[in-house]
């Protein structure tokens, strides 16, 4: 599988430990940013998700302070459902129910054992295809992915 992987300053030093872990279980395409230097986040969530949107990555992963940014920016473009998940029940969700593509973290809020094994859960976890032909979750995409309704 190819994952891409973007953070922003904050979520650098998480990005790097994460990319170190599953190197040699998956194909890592780092995008950055390359320091804890100060840096905008939608910049590093618009890469992943031209990426996963492009079919250069399978998944995405991404990590700032919070990830709430990163998630909000990433929710944006057609195609991705990016889940912003802090313990194991969301990451496992997020995958079964909503076939979520991009996972969001907080750096400031999950410790770096808790990545790994939202990272291991995001990326092992199928999206469920125990209801016949998934109607009702795939329904429920479905409409995920319509242009944004007028209000």
């Amino acid at each position: 599988m190819k994952v891409a992987f973007g953070s922003d300053h904050a979520g650098f030093k998480l990005k790097e430990a994460i990319i170190k872990a599953f190197a040699e279980h998956v194909h890592c395409l780092d995008l950055g940013t390359d320091s804890e230097e100060s840096c905008d986040y939608p910049d590093y969530a618009d890469r992943v998700c031209r990426a996963v949107v492009a079919g250069e990555a399978e998944r995405g992963i991404l990590i700032c302070g919070t990830g709430i940014g990163m998630s909000i920016r990433a929710n944006r473009f057609k195609g991705i459902r990016a889940a912003l998940c802090h313990d194991h029940f969301t990451a496992q969700r997020s995958r079964l129910h909503n076939d979520a593509n991009v996972l969001a973290m907080g750096s400031q809020v999950v410790t770096a054992g808790t990545a790994l094994e939202l990272v291991r859960i995001f990326l092992e976890t199928e999206f469920d295809r125990t209801d016949g032909q998934n109607e009702r979750h795939v329904r429920r995409i479905n409409k995920m992915d319509l242009d944004s309704p007028t209000l």
